[in-house]
């Protein structure tokens, strides 16, 4: 009896084992859970919010009727300094005045990522966008030298490559009833961030169907709507009853392709470096990744290979997509306000007379009021339409006590339309950004790149891309918007998007010498 007894014993107290460990780690997460509910009880909160679940339930699947929801909720709270969210067990401040945003933005200790931003770590590892800690500084510290002004001069020959190869595409639609240029000007901005980062050109342009420039896409959207299903958050269950399978065929895809980039890029720069011939090296451009392969730490080591698939992982999802959607919401822009359309191109003449000569980095300085465009473009439609931060301790945001482990969301969309520093916010005027008209705004009212310690390294970068890829555009064609702004519907995953594209008409200007 004893025997049998012992022999039911080992599985008992594994048994028992189990529980006491589900059970104490249950208290845990009940006990911090409640805590955060009734830490944040008097912050106001969106309608329909139920414990446990959230506002979860309420929220859109359709990724623009989940934007304009978002949308709906920042005009409700208009008075109010912040109101809540929670995302299944997840407590989400909602901010969207500049007082309320800079409380956080110049805070180190709020300097990490959201929760959201965890679904994009099998991507983009923990590269610039998504570490944080030492590793965030150290990074920042080694990479901010590759993004100086004179390196990025560099740059300047492929943007204008790509731009005269994006001009003969549109010339073949000038003329010819209207036409949605969105992918144009996508595939544009994705060949110039390829040869930039990587030092590899991918012929997006001409070859928009290749596996790479798909899953890059793909991959966008399959981590978008990840964020916006908690139960999909767990991995054993999105791998499953989710998008776990197609997600892991596209990450593989996107991985396989730098990873190989990486390794013939260093193979190259080792062949060179032995055999002193320095002259080839000179002749070739330099990209991002080249710099990557040279960088060190500061205690003398290189980063290894992994580390730099994150940056370029990192450069290739960051550096496109964002600045392409941006010069698309500023051609609808210029194509819907004639003066404006004939203000900037006013200022091209100046700069450029009659040639087709490739853009300087003389003109660029120049290009004062295309700059004030681009940065009213970027005012109505943020690129980034909205961001989070983990809050590192107990704080205090406009009297209310946000407790350590919530999260801070911004909506920069809803940002840069307070009507204190933008009156009649959602009128396109690019006068706004003129130096005399800028003055006593608060920094943190106008965001496009972030702010603060973790404002965006490549925004310079984005900028020069813009006024170099818009000018050229410009230079070439008049051009007339085919839809009203209440058609656009801007579409709010992890970069701001119209719902159905950017439709126009052409027309070929006076041919130039």
């Amino acid at each position: 009896m004893a025997g049998l007894l012992g022999s039911y014993s080992i599985p008992l107290l594994g048994i028992s084992i189990f529980f006491a460990t589900l059970t104490y780690l249950t208290y845990r997460v009940l006990n911090a859970y409640l805590h955060k509910w009734f830490a944040m009880k008097p912050i106001p909160e969106a309608p329909g919010t139920y414990p446990f679940i959230g506002n979860a339930l309420q929220f859109k699947t359709n990724a623009g009727d989940f934007f304009r929801q978002i949308e709906d909720f920042t005009h409700e709270f208009r008075d109010a300094p912040l109101f809540k969210l929670w995302v299944g067990p997840v407590p989400f401040v909602v901010l969207f005045h500049a007082e309320t945003v800079e409380t956080i933005l110049t805070n180190a200790v709020h300097m990490e990522k959201g929760h959201s931003y965890n679904f994009l770590h099998p991507w983009l590892g923990t590269g610039l966008l998504t570490s944080t800690g030492s590793k965030w500084r150290q990074r920042r510290k080694m990479l901010t030298p590759t993004f100086h002004f004179s390196i990025l001069t560099d740059f300047l020959e492929v943007m204008n490559e790509q731009a005269e190869i994006l001009v003969e595409k549109l010339e073949k639609q000038a003329g010819k009833g209207q036409f949605d240029c969105f992918s144009h000007i996508t595939l544009c901005a994705l060949d110039i961030i390829c040869e930039t980062a990587m030092g590899e050109k991918i012929y997006a342009q001409s070859h928009s169907d290749s596996e790479y420039v798909k899953s890059v896409y793909k991959m966008s959207d399959i981590v978008s709507r990840r964020q916006r299903t908690p139960w999909f958050w767990l991995d054993f269950v999105y791998k499953f009853f989710g998008e776990g399978r197609e997600h892991d065929k596209t990450l593989k895809i996107l991985h396989s392709f730098t990873y190989k980039v990486i390794q013939e890029r260093a193979e190259r720069i080792s062949n060179t470096d032995s055999d002193g011939d320095s002259e080839q090296s000179t002749k070739k451009r330099r990209a991002f990744l080249d710099m990557l392969l040279k960088a060190t730490y500061e205690d003398g080591n290189r980063m290894s290979h992994q580390d730099i698939q994150e940056e370029v992982d990192t450069f290739m999802f960051r550096g496109h997509d964002t600045t392409a959607a941006s010069m698309n919401w500023a051609v609808h822009l210029l194509g819907s306000h004639p003066e404006a359309h004939s203000k900037v191109q006013q200022e091209l003449q100046e700069v450029f007379g009659t040639s087709n000569r490739p853009v300087n980095i003389e003109d660029l300085k120049k290009l004062k009021y295309l700059e004030c465009v681009i940065k009213e473009a970027l005012r109505l439609f943020p690129s980034v339409p909205f961001f989070a931060r983990n809050i590192g301790e107990d704080c205090h945001i406009n009297g209310f006590k946000v407790p350590k482990g919530a999260n801070a969301i911004v909506i920069t969309y809803a940002l840069h339309r307070d009507p204190r520093y933008f009156p009649e916010p959602n009128e396109f005027r690019p006068d706004r950004f003129l130096p005399e008209n800028s003055v006593g705004r608060p920094p943190y009212a106008y965001i496009p790149f972030s702010a603060g310690l973790r404002n965006c390294i490549g925004q310079r970068f984005a900028l020069m891309e813009e006024k170099v890829v818009l000018a050229s555009i410009l230079r070439n064609f008049n051009i007339e918007a085919c839809q009203e702004r209440e058609e656009l519907r801007p579409v709010g995953e992890l970069i701001l998007r119209p719902e159905k594209g950017i439709w126009i008409k052409l027309e070929k200007r006076e041919t130039q010498t």
